[in-house]
């Protein structure tokens, strides 16, 4: 369904209970993020929040998409893979053979709908443009600074729209913006994104480049400006696909080569010049749930901000997951399967993307099997497919499963898995908020094949695995003093023969030398992987210590075999430094709110028409934090 206006999504919210509105002043320096992250973090009282008291006009909505059912509304579905259904079937009947006049005529209804999904520009100005300030000031905005290392305020929910000048094409992304003034931002487009592509024409031409940021209206704006789409495809016509109605768009007051949509709720319009020098911009508490490092990004003028009369402010807040952004992640993993399927891998069955993984560290497959080697060509295929370029461990499995019951999706995988012959290693682009990779943007990738094998495959025969008798934590710990724990749950009560190993790691190459001897320890031949943590993390936390494990490796530097017959894998996942791992990048820091921040937000719960109290999960990290602020500064 298509909702003409943010309030409008507000007000469905509200009529289903998933809306909390909140009348005491919150700061939206830091106490705002602090509230939201307890919201999001209890799934039970889990709901999105409009904070009307900002010290600004103008209300602020957060977590609005920050559950399944806020997600499904958001996209006006009962459920995420009804989008999906529905893709594949118009695959499905755009690509059938057609074989006579009258079947060619029946396609018209449905080549019909794609007219009408097409963003159209109206005359005249649209409800964005009700008021007009031509001397713009970002103040008079609730611009929220997330974590207490930010480095200032940022705009989290932008829809930065940009054009090719060559080609005229529009391109809708998301990419975050620090306020440095009234009237100045940053820009952090990666270099990876065509907002950048489209920079690096304008500097060759030697023009200015208009960018104009829409903020709010129908949710589906949102969305759509996240999708990883392929180049050249509208995120409009998404946008009108979703929604079942097209985007009316209007031409900028002050920047009339870009069209924003015309029911929106704020509209940035202004400038990036190519030839002005970039700004410092960062640090910033990232998805990842670690700040992503200060670096140079272009500079964005405002020459207006237009908004409704009664326009609401959007945003949100990363960090640590669970967040909304896993919500808007969980979307867009559902809604491009068919594409992926239908397209570049028909074998693929299902796909999940947990959210440990942060998006693209972890992807979990499941593939039709039908021949040796498949599970290779379709590691290739899903590493060579648009913004899964970035992935970085990806599992594979076949069969019928259920990718969201990880406990048999795991006994299935070791079952199938030699570590030594079905595990394969690559390199090529990451993501560049990765800090593990040794040079930004480019490390290491790891496939671990867990399809059952055919003849072909098989070079040593696999025996199940069986809890062995000989093996003793304790002795172990006791021999080897730098292991601060060991988590050998999942393989005793489960069958699924990996140890999760936590390490206060004091000298060069100390993971390497470690795994070598653990390898030849008795009890320890059985196992087929070792995974090692820094010692601060609560190693029996399974779902933290894989979301720091993925974060914290580069597989093709930090893999390691030992044993008798060297197929034991070890998979180094602790921080790396310079003083033990030879790292000459900086280490960030995780993300957690400060105590002055934890201890106001805790004096003024009563007020917030939230119930109960619900502590911060920030205290839980107060342990685990390096020494230093956003960046570490040592190997302690």
């Amino acid at each position: 369904m298509a909702y003409n206006s943010l309030q409008a999504f507000v007000e469905a919210l509200e009529k289903a209970g998933e809306l909390v509105r909140i009348k005491e002043f919150v700061d939206p320096v830091l106490e705002i993020a602090e509230v939201t992250d307890r919201v999001s973090k209890t799934p039970d009282r889990n709901k999105a929040l409009l904070f009307e008291n900002t010290g600004t006009d103008f209300p602020l909505l957060i977590n609005s998409m920050g559950n399944e059912k806020r997600m499904c509304m958001a996209l006006g579905v009962e459920k995420l893979d009804d989008v999906m259904h529905e893709i594949e079937g118009l695959f499905k009947m755009l690509s059938a053979p057609k074989n006579g006049l009258l079947e060619k005529l029946s396609m018209l209804p449905q080549l019909g709908k794609f007219a009408s999904w097409m963003p159209k520009v109206v005359k005249g100005r649209g409800a964005c443009q009700e008021v007009v300030h031509t001397n713009p000031d970002l103040d008079k905005l609730p611009v929220l600074k997330c974590w207490p290392h930010d480095g200032g305020k940022f705009i989290t929910l932008p829809a930065v729209h940009t054009k090719d000048p060559v080609s005229g094409i529009r391109n809708i992304g998301m990419y975050r913006m620090q306020v440095f003034s009234k009237d100045m931002t940053g820009m952090h487009w990666h270099k990876h994104k065509v907002s950048a592509r489209h920079y690096n024409e304008y500097k060759k031409a030697g023009k200015r480049m208009p960018v104009a940021v829409a903020l709010g209206g129908d949710p589906v704006y949102t969305y759509a400006a996240t999708a990883p789409l392929p180049d050249n495809v509208d995120e409009y016509m998404l946008a009108g696909f979703l929604r079942k109605k097209k985007v009316e768009l209007v031409k900028c007051v002050t920047q009339p080569d870009i069209e924003v949509p015309a029911d929106a709720d704020f509209i940035l319009e202004g400038y990036v010049d190519p030839n002005e020098d970039w700004i410092w911009e960062g640090p910033f508490g990232d998805h990842t749930g670690y700040y992503s490092l200060a670096d140079w990004y272009p500079r964005f003028h405002l020459t207006a901000i237009t908004h409704k009369k009664n326009a609401i402010y959007p945003a949100t807040i990363v960090g640590i997951p669970p967040q909304e952004d896993a919500w808007i992640g969980k979307a867009t993993e559902r809604i491009f399967l068919a594409p992926i399927k239908m397209t570049m891998v028909p074998e693929i069955a299902d796909m999940n993307m947990p959210v440990e993984g942060v998006f693209h560290n972890l992807v979990i497959s499941s593939i039709h099997k039908e021949y040796a080697g498949q599970g290779q060509k379709v590691m290739n295929a899903m590493w060579g497919a648009g913004q899964m370029m970035f992935n970085k461990i990806l599992v594979l499995t076949d069969g019928e499963n259920d990718l969201n019951d990880y406990k048999t999706l795991a006994q299935r995988v070791f079952a199938n898995l030699n570590p030594a012959t079905d595990v394969y290693f690559s390199r090529g682009p990451m993501d560049v908020l990765d800090h593990s990779c040794s040079k930004m943007g480019f490390g290491g990738k790891i496939c671990i094949d867990g399809t059952k094998k055919w003849e072909e495959e098989i070079t040593t025969p696999l025996t199940p695995f069986s809890f062995p008798s000989n093996y003793n934590r304790e002795q172990l710990m006791s021999k080897y003093p730098e292991i601060k724990a060991i988590n050998d749950i999942v393989a005793q009560k489960h069958g699924i023969p990996v140890l999760f190993v936590a390490v206060e790691k004091n000298k060069l190459g100390h993971i390497k030398l470690l795994h070598e001897q653990l390898s030849l320890e008795p009890g320890i031949a059985a196992f087929k992987m070792l995974l090692y943590v820094e010692h601060v993390v609560d190693i029996n936390d399974v779902a933290d210590m894989l979301w720091r494990f993925c974060n914290n490796m580069d597989p093709l530097r930090d893999h390691l075999y030992g044993g008798a017959k060297r197929e034991i894998l070890g998979l180094d996942g602790t921080r790396k430094s310079k003083e033990f791992d030879g790292f000459d990048r900086p280490w960030p820091n995780i993300i957690a709110a400060d105590k002055a921040t934890i201890d106001a937000v805790d004096a003024k719960w009563n007020t917030l028409n939230l119930g109960k109290i619900i502590f911060s999960p920030s205290l839980k990290y107060s342990t685990q934090l390096y020494r230093g602020d956003a960046t570490v500064y040592d190997s302690k």
